[in-house]
């Protein structure tokens, strides 16, 4: 397997040197194009100081740019820090004074508007370049020359931000090896250099930046959104004949009920991939008559570097056999091993038994970046990392996840940590204590709900605090309703007892 996205990208455009490798709105870029462009746009890096082992930060939404980025980073031995601009100014300063990149590429659309001037905490960083005019120059005054640099399977590649239970984000440490095997998992999808695979994705995520580069890898055509338009999807699957493409359950549903789509030619598609929640047998249904293509469920995270387990096509055909198989998220995939623990004694326990979820791969991260603790805690000694999802297998090795450590909210297909949002608002003045549930939602599938106990002497209104909590954290993470309480129910020994919570603030039915 060759060593990093720089190799892989150089091989490719002396084969498929005027094959379309990216589009994005009205640009589209061959292989000798991006292979052009990322060699210019990493001289430009290392004239501005950029060493290999720097970070380089993009704040922006999708944009041809960012993949340049990536290949730049690797030709340079740099680092890509994908910021995520949905986040609070205050969140994502607090990343770039962890990561410290030496140059952050902002884009088009504002988003350096979210850095303040000088960036707080950015002890490294010497410049700040915006995409357009300002971006092209940059780089267009720098040597056209590849650098040469290759770089170790072992080297870190990019650095994805993720929240922990702790409120902090935390820095998974992908290596080249771990993003090469994009490749691997697009060859298990079906893909290859005739395939155009659509990423709607944010770039910033894995399920951006790592779904998005199979097919690329694999020298197909990659048709990047810049966000998610869903009459712009399906008229984008319709003229560019896509094959492949990654949604979550939400944003299908959404799709398959945009008006008029019955009616397009959509017969290009050969496989759609979903993740974050299973798919209902009804969604699953509607979807098959307006697509009629194959579908397949992942199971991934960040710091595996993208999916290392599937529920296949085969388990998606509603033939009239059973689809009890939609509950699960499928078996590991060949380059992956799975197991599911027991948390006390990291034994593996029985078939059924529900235990955490252990992976090991060479997917698998480094470790988090600037935090041994969290790492050492995260990935054992002989290389099994703790995802901190719980889960039981069945005889037949498929996963069935039951439960999330860490009290995990997924709306709409984004992670929220309850402890983030909880620490957001006992920033309030007003706030004694608070605790934070997921309670079920009719499109996002769940939405925080803050119950909170008011300070002595203050009377804090639901809209104040949700005021308050959209001045720290991405408004997808603040909490949709509030509910002030006296107390909140603890054990003996003072652990706050979520499933007490649930009982009482869940809604009805």
């Amino acid at each position: 397997m060759s060593t990093s996205f720089a190799t892989i990208l150089r091989d490719l455009a002396a084969r498929r040197p005027d094959a379309p490798a990216l589009t994005c709105g009205d640009v589209t870029w061959t292989f000798r194009d991006l292979d052009t462009r990322s060699s210019q746009t990493a001289q430009a890096l290392i004239a501005d100081g950029v060493r290999p082992g720097d970070r380089v930060g993009v704040l922006s939404r999708n944009c041809a740019e960012f993949y340049e980025l990536i290949y730049a980073c690797s030709k340079a031995g740099a680092i890509l820090v994908g910021l995520n601009w949905r986040l609070s100014s205050y969140e994502i300063e607090a990343i770039v004074a962890d990561a410290a990149p030496t140059v952050i590429v902002t884009g088009a659309s504002g988003e350096g508007d979210l850095l303040s001037q000088p960036v707080r905490g950015a002890k490294s960083l010497k410049r700040i370049v915006s995409i357009g005019d300002a971006y092209e120059a940059w780089r267009a005054g720098a040597p056209k020359a590849d650098t040469g640099h290759a770089g170790a399977a072992d080297d870190v590649a990019m650095l994805l931000y993720t929240s922990g239970t702790t409120g902090l984000p935390k820095g998974a440490m992908l290596t080249n090896r771990g993003m090469c095997y994009s490749r691997r998992l697009g060859e298990a999808w079906g893909m290859t250099a005739d395939s155009v695979n659509l990423v709607a994705m944010p770039l910033f995520h894995i399920g951006g930046s790592g779904y998005g580069s199979s097919t690329m890898l694999l020298g197909g055509h990659t048709v990047l959104m810049k966000d998610v338009n869903l009459p712009l999807i399906a008229t984008t699957i319709e003229q560019h004949k896509v094959t492949h493409a990654f949604f979550v359950p939400t944003v299908l549903q959404a799709l398959i009920d945009v008006p008029g789509i019955e009616a397009m030619d959509l017969a290009s598609m050969k496989l759609l991939m979903y993740g974050a929640s299973p798919i209902s047998e009804t969604l699953l249904r509607n979807a098959l008559q307006v697509l009629s293509c194959d579908f397949i469920q992942a199971y991934g995270m960040t710091e595996t570097s993208g999916t290392v387990v599937t529920l296949e096509p085969v388990y998606h055909r509603l033939d009239g056999t059973s689809t009890e198989r939609l509950r699960s998220c499928g078996r590991a995939l060949p380059f992956a091993e799975i197991r599911i623990t027991n948390t006390v004694t990291g034994n593996e326990v029985p078939r059924g038994d529900v235990g955490e979820i252990w992976v090991r791969s060479e997917m698998v991260m480094k470790g988090y970046w600037n935090n041994q603790r969290a790492t050492e805690e995260a990935i054992t000694k002989d290389g099994w990392l703790r995802t901190g999802d719980a889960a039981y297998q069945d005889a037949d090795g498929f996963i069935y996840l039951y439960d999330r450590y860490k009290d995990l909210i997924i709306s709409g297909g984004e992670n929220i940590y309850p402890a983030e949002v909880e620490n957001a608002l006992l920033a309030h003045p007003g706030v004694s204590e608070c605790a934070v549930i997921g309670i079920p939602h009719p499109r996002w599938g769940e939405t925080p709900r803050a119950i909170v106990v008011p300070r002595a002497g203050h009377a804090p209104t639901e809209a104040e605090l949700i005021a308050f909590a959209r001045t720290r954290l991405a408004h997808y993470k603040c909490p949709t309703s509030v509910v002030l309480a006296e107390t909140l129910p603890r054990n003996a020994s003072g652990k706050l007892l979520k499933r007490e919570l649930r009982k009482v603030y869940m809604p009805p039915g």
